[in-house]
């Protein structure tokens, strides 16, 4: 494998430019996963290995990304506010996102 190859997989509703040894963040997948498990994507969309460029319709048929997950947690607390004035409506609610941060084993 080059260092110039990637690829662009979808996961969690969102499209990610992923290469070889990448780490990123994901939306958290269904299932029950830990630290140090091995995951695969399947939807992935272009290959481009620095010769050839391979556009799927909508995804690459027999390629897939594998992945290992580095770590397992949740984002910063954001708060949601709602509020309406002269009327004493206030509601105030804290979400923190799950996320999964994994690393690009392959591409193949």
């Amino acid at each position: 494998m080059k260092t110039d190859e990637f690829a662009v997989i979808q996961t969690g509703g969102k499209q990610y430019k992923v290469s070889k040894g990448s780490v990123f963040s994901i939306e958290k997948i269904k299932g029950e996963y830990k630290k140090g498990d091995k995951i695969s994507f399947d939807k992935v969309l272009l290959v481009d290995d620095g010769k050839n460029t391979t556009i799927g319709t909508p995804y690459i048929k027999g390629v897939q990304v594998d992945a290992e997950i580095m770590e397992i947690g949740r984002a910063k607390k954001i708060l949601v506010v709602k509020y309406k004035q002269k009327s004493r409506y206030l509601r105030r609610n804290g979400h923190r996102q799950p996320f999964f941060k994994v690393k690009i084993i392959s591409i193949k």
